[in-house]
């Protein structure tokens, strides 16, 4: 399933969100013109699990725990790319509109690194880098789908001869994507599947927090207005 709009509108320019994406496509950019010198400027940026775990004993000139939050703007491939800004545009707005710009930032970022480390305690001795910024979008989607389960997602479906474009609601739309990460959770495949599920129930957790402090937040005006 390939979302390709949504129905939500927002009241404010999502600039964060246009800003990510740009970082996001400019180092990949950058990432490409290097040549054979990629694969050194990727593994010293990457968040390499038994690095980060064992840093004391591993020498970077990048200093190892900041590689948490560089990694979320390297990518493996074009495709790698394309998925994780097409999800970051179409969902992420929306939040970055209901939180506000700064708020959204920091939001992302937890997210992020929440999803890394789900991915790391579950790869303790893994030396394979991992990159990519669908840990952190995946915060997204989990905030997403508590606050606009009902908002309709128009979406490309696949499946062998069956190709349709269908409207969902976006709590089924993100239900079955969240139930998909968790099913190929086990079988590994290169894919930090665990760091979906992390940076999902982060983006649950942290959104019902801000949600929380909202509803405090109007209850006091309106107390003392």
């Amino acid at each position: 399933m390939i979302p390709l709009r949504d129905d939500n509108p927002t009241q404010t320019i999502p600039f964060v969100t246009l800003g990510l994406l740009a970082a996001n496509i400019g180092v990949f950019i950058y990432q490409s013109l290097l040549g054979p010198l990629e694969e050194t400027f990727v593994k010293q940026y990457a968040a390499i699990p038994v690095e980060i775990l064992n840093w004391g004993s591993y020498r970077h000139s990048f200093p190892l725990p900041y590689t948490l939050i560089s990694a979320m703007f390297l990518h493996g491939n074009f495709l790698h790319l394309g998925g994780n800004m097409l999800f970051l545009w179409i969902f992420g707005n929306n939040i970055e509109d209901y939180l506000g710009h700064i708020r959204f930032i920091l939001f992302y970022l937890l997210c992020g690194l929440a999803s890394a480390f789900a991915h790391i305690l579950t790869a303790q001795n893994s030396p394979i880098p991992m990159v990519g910024a669908s840990g952190a979008i995946s915060g997204v989607l989990g905030a997403y789908f508590l606050l606009y389960p009902r908002a309709g997602v128009e979406t490309l479906v696949i499946f062998f001869y069956f190709i349709r474009i269908i409207r969902l609601p976006a709590g089924l739309f993100l239900g079955l994507w969240f139930l998909m990460q968790v099913l190929n959770a086990p079988m590994g495949g290169g894919v930090a599947w665990y760091a979906h599920i992390g940076g999902f129930v982060a983006g649950l957790v942290l959104i019902s927090l801000a949600s929380i402090r909202k509803r405090r937040r109007r209850r006091r005006f309106f107390t003392e207005y």
